[in-house]
């Protein structure tokens, strides 16, 4: 989840013309990219995109004033089909409605999210799942507080909403941690990175050390060592 802390349409008329500059430049004539252009329009994509242009995003993306949270779960078979019954909606619903857990004590009415679609997972019927988890998670914790923000969810695409293209990179940046131990692109944007939980370390519970914020920081010792199957 990106929060961004200054207007909306300036950093979309950044970020289109960065892809408008990179879709044009020949020395970028890759099939990664070209593959775009052909297809639904150039947008930037972590997974996708060479180092080059991922230099100049992360570059970008440290000029935007703009914070970042997200939660991470390892992908456990057992517990896919056990706690969510084998629903990829159902997990998606859950680790959602952590991010949203704390945003009812905003002072404003309205919290408007921009989503990036997920087929089955970002239904407004498993949004709403998502939403009264969180309420309930919130509820729990803060017992004598009500809860009165009004959430809404507007379901975007890459190719349609560039701001989604900061929230694959920042998430990107996360998950080379967690997979390979590579700390190299989050060190480059770690100010902006708020909060990053991790739900399945159970044994830094006790005092909320998997939260890792700013001052207890993501290291290459958060890799998580591959499933034995």
């Amino acid at each position: 989840m990106v929060k961004f802390k200054e207007k909306l349409d300036p950093v979309r008329e950044k970020i289109k013309a960065l892809q408008l500059q990179i879709s044009n430049d020949p020395y970028y004539n890759v099939p990664s990219i070209q593959k775009k252009k052909t297809g639904s329009g150039y947008y930037l994509h972590a997974t996708d995109d060479i180092p080059e242009v991922r230099k100049m995003f992360f570059d970008l993306i440290k000029g935007i004033d703009c914070s970042f949270e997200a939660v991470v779960s390892t992908k456990s078979i057992e517990k896919f089909e056990l706690k969510y019954h084998g629903k990829e909606q159902y997990y998606y619903a859950d680790l959602l409605s952590h991010l949203l857990k704390n945003k009812f004590t905003q002072k404003e009415d309205k919290l408007v999210l921009h989503i990036s679609g997920r087929g089955k997972s970002t239904k407004n019927t498993n949004l709403e799942l998502a939403v009264a988890k969180a309420k309930e998670r919130f509820t729990k914790r803060h017992h004598s507080e009500e809860i009165t923000t009004n959430v809404v969810f507007n379901i975007e695409y890459p190719t349609q909403e560039p701001l989604l293209n900061v929230a694959d990179y920042f998430c990107w940046s996360i998950q080379r941690i967690f997979e390979k131990g590579e700390t190299r692109y989050y060190d480059y944007i770690k100010e902006k990175v708020s909060l990053v939980i991790d739900l399945d370390d159970t044994e830094k519970y006790i005092g909320f050390r998997n939260y890792y914020r700013p001052k207890n920081p993501l290291t290459t010792d958060n890799k998580k060592s591959p499933h034995v199957h």
